[in-house]
């Protein structure tokens, strides 16, 4: 019989492994557990602070109803724009209709006296030189109301934006400077200051 060596080392069994060298196996997940990122709709940081992401659909939804509420908004600011431009043309077309109301107001009481004047046969002629009179006061006060103002520049300097030379004759004295008007044919008007009519003069001449 073979006897067997003390230096010899029993055979190990391999299905036991010595604590030190044991490798932790990790545990499986558990029934419900979701991995970070997959289908479960919920990132690492949602999973953290509890919050779920909407759906793509829930999503698209949003967004449809924020673009009917800006298209919405957008009908209400065009349509109210439209209002106000129709009422400005309105208003425009109004203004230039009845600009003249005012004025015309004022020149009816000028034909009630002409009428008046007119009507009274046996009137003398003092009589209907003071009523005529006093209908040209009541045309140059309506006239000043509108704002149109008579030009007259008899003795001034002749200035062409508002007066218009017919002719010239020579200085009545020396102390006439030339261009002086010397006698206004016809007056001019001026409406808030735009001339309507230049007054018709004639002006003296230059010396030789």
């Amino acid at each position: 019989m073979r006897r067997v060596s003390s230096g010899a080392r029993p055979m190990q069994d391999n299905s036991s492994t010595s604590p030190d060298t044991e490798t932790a196996v990790p545990p499986a997940p558990t029934t419900g557990d979701t991995a970070p990122g997959s289908a479960g709709g919920m990132t690492p940081d949602a999973a953290q602070d509890g919050t779920v992401m909407p759906s793509l659909e829930e999503m698209l939804k949003t967004a449809e109803l924020k673009a009917a509420e800006h298209h919405d908004a957008w009908l209400r600011a065009k349509a109210e724009t439209e209002n106000v431009r129709r009422r400005a043309q309105e208003d425009i077309g109004k203004a230039g209709k009845f600009a003249v109301e005012k004025f015309s107001g004022e020149l009816l009481a000028v034909k009630d006296s002409l009428e008046a004047a007119l009507s009274n046969e046996n009137q003398s002629a003092e009589n209907l030189k003071a009523g005529v009179e006093l209908t040209l006061r009541q045309l140059i006060a309506a006239f000043e109301k509108s704002g149109l103002a008579e030009i007259s520049p008899l003795g001034e300097k002749f200035d062409p934006h508002y007066h218009q030379a017919i002719s010239q004759i020579e200085p009545p004295d020396a102390t006439t400077e030339a261009n002086t008007v010397l006698t206004v044919l016809q007056k001019g008007y001026a409406l808030h200051g735009r001339v309507i009519r230049p007054a018709l003069v004639v002006v003296a001449k230059g010396k030789a």
